[in-house]
């Protein structure tokens, strides 16, 4: 791999993890409000520690781990820079099955989002898709059992990984839901919780949220340190943000566009991996910064045109 091929994945998955955190900022944006200035600064060194090296560092290498347990625990973390013949052949093996799970995660993320969830739509097509919400469920169900007969045409283990993705997803959608609810809960009796409690509440709501960005990162690379360095700057820029200005952020109503249209195009090129079809490194993140580029470029023309622009509210689907 070359250093322009390096800096490329690096900033990449920086910018995806930005996005994608977007909301999750959000979240700590509000509940740091309440906090005090100290525990606003316990929450960035603590948090941050927590976000880049637990989460963002160590769960990739024990998704990777777990996928090729034969490496052993240090052996998934410097087996993408082996030579040794064994090694590349169990990552080679192992890694079908970790991007068809990946890649259904992060496609049924995405219908969940064009089908249930609100949004600026961006895109035409968004508000017709929207009225048939309903359709959601139908459509993964569809989808998951296309990609399992396909799958086992090739890997039976690629459907095993696959229908772990689809589990994954509904299991880390509720954890989501449930977070919601007690932010609002939360917020409710703040005055009563002390800083450490919400700082704790603030960790776990982010380890619910990260997995979106973690399983995405295999779609750019299977080297761990690049996923480390690549995540850890852009959990840091999102932690930054959250305490420095949010309202700025949330005005570009676009960008929640961009970030799952991206999400979709990653799983999509993690299941074609999966299946064997050969796509240039390069590719996931120059999607990524294309996508999100316009939807930027749209957000900007939107604010400037209309500058008290707000977020839509939630409804039930």
């Amino acid at each position: 791999m070359d250093w322009f091929s390096v800096v490329l994945i690096v900033f990449g998955l920086a910018l995806f993890e930005i996005i994608i955190s977007i909301d999750n900022a959000i979240i700590n944006a509000e509940v740091l409000s309440t906090m005090t200035k100290k525990g606003k600064q316990w929450f960035l060194l603590w948090g941050m520690l927590v976000a880049v090296f637990l989460v963002r560092g160590l769960l990739p290498w024990l998704i990777l781990w777990i996928s090729t347990p034969n490496l052993g625990f240090l052996g998934s973390f410097t087996a993408s820079f082996s030579s040794d013949p064994a090694v590349v052949k169990a990552v080679k093996d192992s890694a079908p099955i970790l991007l068809a799970g990946g890649g259904t995660f992060l496609v049924f993320l995405f219908f969940h989002w064009l089908f249930l969830e609100p949004k600026h739509y961006g895109l035409i097509g968004e508000k017709f898709i929207q009225t048939f919400g309903v359709w959601f469920f139908a459509v993964v169900s569809v989808l998951l059992v296309t990609i399992v007969w396909l799958a086992i045409r090739c890997n039976p283990l690629m459907a095993l990984g696959a229908v772990i993705g689809s589990s994954a997803f509904f299991i880390s959608h509720g954890f989501k839901e449930n977070a919601e609810q007690a932010e609002k809960r939360m917020l409710e009796k703040s005055s009563t919780m002390s800083d450490i409690s919400k700082i704790f509440y603030l960790e776990v709501i982010d380890m619910s949220f990260s997995i979106d960005g973690v399983l995405g990162a295999f779609a750019f690379t299977f080297v761990i340190p690049l996923i480390l360095v690549g995540n850890g700057i852009g959990a840091i820029a999102v932690r930054q943000l959250t305490v420095a200005n949010i309202d700025k952020v949330k005005k570009y109503k676009y960008l929640k566009n961009g970030a799952m249209y991206s999400i979709f195009v990653l799983g999509c090129v993690m299941l074609c991996h999966s299946f064997g079809l050969h796509i240039p490194d390069w590719f996931s993140p120059f999607a990524t910064f294309c996508i999100i580029g316009y939807f930027f470029w749209k957000s900007l023309k939107a604010l400037k045109e209309t500058p008290h622009c707000s977020l839509p509210e939630k409804h039930s689907s």
